[in-house]
């Protein structure tokens, strides 16, 4: 079942379960689709979204949420941050397992090693590698200076 198949019967049980939090968050990862559904088509690609790319914008949501429940415990506002968190864990279900440090390390040291990077104008090189197997299963904002310090 593709990703998008999972979302939608997923969105279809909330509904009659009348989860609200579920369902509204799973609204709102459909109209994050749909709206790159309609990017695509006004770029000429007429075909469907990837999971890969399905989960480029659920890391993408993830991010934004945990940046907004940031703010909002800086401003105090607890309530807001305990929904944001819900909503986070509702998207990271359909997310992979993200990997641990040592775990990315690993992964960081076998793309050099496979690709036979030595010096920083290998980094795209192995950033790429990593994005294409990894997606979802690492922050690569994070992982983009490991890359260099291990490069350099």
């Amino acid at each position: 079942m593709t990703l998008r198949a999972r979302i939608s019967t997923d969105l279809k049980e909330a509904m009659r379960a009348k989860d609200t939090l579920r369902l509204s968050t799973l609204r709102l990862i459909s109209a994050a689709i749909k709206d790159r559904d309609i990017a695509l088509r006004g770029e000429g690609e007429d075909r469907e979204l990837t999971d890969s790319e399905i989960m480029a914008i659920l890391t993408r949501m993830t991010k934004q949420r945990q940046d907004s429940a940031r703010a909002y415990e800086e401003g105090g506002r607890l309530e807001l941050v305990e929904r944001e968190q819900a909503e986070i864990a509702v998207i990271e279900g359909y997310l992979p397992r993200q990997l641990t440090e040592t775990e990315v390390q690993a992964a960081i040291e076998a793309e050099i090693k496979a690709l036979g990077a030595t010096s920083i104008r290998d980094m795209g090189r192995v950033m790429n590698a990593l994005k294409a197997r990894y997606t979802g299963q690492m922050d690569f904002g994070a992982v983009g200076p490991m890359v260099k310090s291990r490069l350099s």
